[in-house]
């Protein structure tokens, strides 16, 4: 075994060991060990303070974690008019119920995100730990307000219309992942939203594309969507809306077919899969090796809140247990049923028993 794999091998044994200890057992000097060090977490094979080492298991999710506003209609709405609503209020943002639903399925996630210094910041950091997502790497801003999003249902709990205040993501910089890049680095995988800047998504792609980290995005919304670059290389898999791919396809979409079309061209950009969401039509899938259209699971719709991000990290799950893309997409579908069922943007219910199980009753 060479020195490097030795010093790390005692790290893993006990992370709290120290320099000298560790030129003691292998035999070089204090400084040698301190260079092998330095190069174990540029690497992403430690981290941190204590030598943290890399749990293989791992997915960064970086993007948007805001407070969810939901005003539900007591009747048909009707617009430039008051309309009679209960509003309520949840956790919500992309990478956040992504690293909350991943977590309930039995990975190790960390949340990398901003929010303000106020109560619904707290809030939002004190419910995503209770969930079992490592929070220690969100930005806390003192001096801006945390991100919400507030969006009207009607009686069948379809949005009608939504709102964002995300003002808070504009004060990220390139320089606040390089500081945290060591971490980064040592996950299996990023799941990135694009809440963030462009200067930032551009970065990030690049960087996780150059150093092989396998990279999942969902573009959130049609306006977002046109903040990705031209080039995708290292994309492992694209997640848009119909409305979303139309914009990355620069294609209209009407049919099963032009989705075919749209994958290829979102394909050209770089993107190895891609998974088109249909909402109640379902998902159209695609990778060099299959590719097709499967319907939505039948289920009774409650609230749509967060069902995208259950579709996507349960596809997600199944990609990282390797799924074929077929099999992650019916794993997906069955999170999405599980989530349309509840006012809550992550299902309590959400275990990879359950999903699998689900699959199984529609298959």
């Amino acid at each position: 075994m060479d020195k490097e794999k030795q010093i790390l091998e005692y790290i893993k044994m006990n992370p709290f060991i120290s320099q000298q200890e560790l030129s003691n057992k292998v035999g070089l000097s204090r400084p040698a060990v301190a260079n092998y060090i330095a190069n174990l977490t540029k690497r992403g094979e430690i981290k941190g303070r204590g030598y943290i080492v890399r749990e293989e298991s791992s997915i960064v999710c970086i993007g948007g974690a805001n407070i969810d506003r939901k005003a539900r209609s007591n009747q048909e709405v009707r617009l430039y008019s008051s309309n009679p609503v209960k509003i309520t209020e949840v956790c919500g943002g992309v990478a956040r119920n992504f690293a909350g639903n991943l977590s309930r399925l039995g990975c190790i996630t960390t949340l990398m995100t901003c929010v303000g210094d106020d109560k619904e910041g707290n809030w939002i950091l004190n419910e995503t730990k209770s969930q079992g997502v490592d929070v220690s790497q969100v930005w806390m801003l003192p001096t801006e307000r945390t991100g919400t999003f507030t969006t009207l249902l009607d009686l069948n709990g379809e949005s009608i219309v939504s709102m964002a205040d995300m003002n808070i993501y504009e004060r990220i910089t390139t320089a606040m992942f390089e500081e945290k890049w060591s971490y980064i680095v040592s996950a299996q995988a990023v799941f990135l939203d694009t809440n963030i800047p462009k200067k930032c998504l551009n970065y990030l792609i690049n960087r996780c594309r150059d150093e092989n980290i396998p990279m999942y995005i969902d573009p959130v919304s049609t306006a977002k969507a046109r903040k990705l670059p031209l080039r995708l290389d290292g994309v492992e898999l694209m997640l848009p809306n119909r409305e979303e791919a139309e914009i990355l396809a620069d294609i209209k979409i009407d049919s099963i077919k032009d989705c075919q079309l749209a994958c290829e061209k979102i394909s050209q950009r770089g993107v190895q899969k891609v998974i088109i969401t249909l909402g109640d039509q379902g998902v159209y899938y695609f990778s060099p090796e299959e590719s097709g259209h499967l319907p939505a699971f039948t289920t009774d719709v409650v609230d749509v809140t967060g069902a995208g991000e259950a579709f996507a990290s349960c596809a997600i799950y199944g990609i990282l247990n390797e799924e074929s893309l077929f099999s992650a997409c019916q794993l997906g579908l069955a999170g999405a049923a599980l989530t349309l069922q509840t006012e809550e943007s992550i299902s309590s219910f959400l275990k990879p028993e359950k999903i699998h199980e689900i699959v199984k009753d529609f298959s």
